[in-house]
């Protein structure tokens, strides 16, 4: 038997959603989209079992990239971020900041750079060690300097 793609990725939403009502993850990232359009086809579904789960979501055009995912596993893409708590999304938005404080500085290397990757990490509900595993695996990154 063979799923369809777009049911697939609901399926996804729905295991997620269920994850974050029950407290195991503060924060779910939908499949990345390649496009805006097909993104926005599954906001009826994400609007539908937000209301079934009591939790909610926001599109993002513009996510927040660390050394946790192969750069080319979000960059440019459009995604859907799922949560329960109000604080959860102000955090997220918080580490889009400082990642952006620390690039204008010319210090988004090292320590900092691995804890703000570990503090995405533990938004998504993971622990620190699966977060430094990650980062340790991952060969592709962003450069240190954007000029």
């Amino acid at each position: 038997m063979e799923l369809d793609r777009f049911s697939y990725r609901c399926g996804v939403i729905d295991c997620f959603n269920e994850m974050v009502r029950a407290g195991l993850k503060p924060m779910a990232l939908a499949h990345p989209c390649p496009t805006r359009e097909e993104r926005e086809s599954y906001l009826p579904f994400c609007e539908e079992i937000c209301g079934q789960y009591g939790t909610r979501f926001f599109p993002e055009d513009d996510m927040l990239l660390t050394d946790l995912f192969p750069l080319s596993a979000n960059r440019g893409t459009f995604n859907i971020i799922f949560y329960r708590e109000e604080s959860v999304r102000k955090a997220y938005e918080a580490l889009k900041e400082e990642k952006a404080a620390l690039q204008a500085a010319g210090t988004y290397a090292g320590e900092a750079r691995r804890r703000l990757a570990c503090a995405f990490g533990a938004l998504l509900g993971y622990p620190e060690a699966d977060c430094l595993r990650m980062i340790a695996s991952n060969q592709e990154r962003e450069p240190d300097r954007i000029d």
